[in-house]
């Protein structure tokens, strides 16, 4: 008597997670500051919170739409994305996919919106849209050009040649540009970290407050008094990233000396304006981005001198390779 043979089980994909970051040509490095390249295949689900920056965000897309289950203003709803275009804000975005992704995310300076978007940056601000209702056909050829490439390079350089086709488009960039005190006003305050103080950026290019208040809105999306906020958060999330994976010493997440080291009053201040900015605490975040969320519960506690904090998904959120 024969048995007949059992066939072997498949064996199971391997995953791939994909994250590359490029420059710029030489000459869209005032406009654009860097590309992200992210793929994604076979991972678990996810929630990634796209947090506050000094850069306007444009997604393109590779295959799966982008899908948003929060927008930084509550009251823009959910919805899926094949190209993505998003001014400065003040609060997180939640992403979300089911295990696949893919596309090039692209900074953009908001010094840049008028040559490269034909409008200001405040028109932006706080707002998610698909990059077709601001930029028409163009935005098309840009996610075309991407989708004809087959390799990271072939696709940065894709990106290259679409966005320097439309700066060679506009013959006197100075003609569209922001007034120079807006310009002088922002690069003074990402010179420093967030940290000038709007009276101080008023004095030193000569207007009143006011003024600059107004124009800077205008051109950047934000009062001056806001951009410091968020450029200060984004320096701090930065150092705390990079710190994460090193030895910590007794004092949680290394938050005292970050705190001190980025221009917050205490680490209180820090952990404040953390929640308020990312919907978490900063040792939530760390885990999020970590994926070790089930075992920073409890130094959470520690870290912060408070209660963990309330706000964001109700489950761990994986880490991963990730617009935002």
């Amino acid at each position: 008597m024969t048995s007949a043979a059992m066939p072997l089980p498949e064996p199971a994909p391997v995953p791939v997670d994909e994250a590359l970051r490029a420059r710029p040509a030489p000459a869209l490095r005032p406009y654009a500051a860097w590309y992200s390249g992210y793929r994604q295949r076979g991972v678990a689900p996810m929630v990634h919170r796209g947090l506050p920056s000094p850069y306007l965000t444009l997604i393109l897309t590779l295959d799966e739409p982008l899908t948003l289950a929060a927008h930084p203003d509550p009251r823009q709803p959910p919805g899926s994305y094949r190209t993505l275009l998003g001014g400065l804000h003040t609060g997180p975005a939640l992403i979300t996919h089911a295990g696949r992704q893919s596309g090039v995310q692209i900074a953009l300076s908001p010094l840049g919106a008028r040559v490269l978007l034909g409008l200001p940056a405040g028109e932006l601000a706080e707002l998610d849209f698909t990059a077709e209702e601001v930029l028409g056909g163009w935005a098309v050829e840009g996610r075309e050009r991407l989708l004809s490439a087959t390799d990271w390079p072939g696709r940065f350089a894709a990106v290259d040649q679409w966005l320097g086709r439309r700066l060679g488009q506009r013959s006197d960039q100075r003609a569209v540009e922001p007034a120079p005190e807006v310009a002088q006003a922002w690069q003074l305050l990402l010179a420093g970290g967030g940290q000038p103080s709007a009276a101080a950026l008023a004095d030193r290019i000569g207007w009143s407050g006011r003024h600059l208040a107004d124009r800077f809105r205008t051109e950047i999306g934000l009062t001056p008094k806001a951009a410091a906020r968020v450029i200060r958060f984004d320096r701090a999330r930065r150092l705390l990233s990079a710190r994460a994976g090193q030895p910590r010493a007794g004092d949680g997440l290394g938050l005292a000396a970050l705190a001190a080291h980025c221009g917050y009053f205490d680490q209180a201040h820090l952990a404040r304006e953390f929640r308020a900015l990312a919907g978490c605490a900063p040792s939530r975040w760390v885990a999020e981005e970590t994926g070790t969320a089930a075992k920073r519960v409890a130094e959470e506690r520690v870290a912060l001198g408070s209660e963990t904090s309330k706000a964001g998904p109700g489950r761990p959120v994986q880490a991963g390779a990730t617009p935002g």
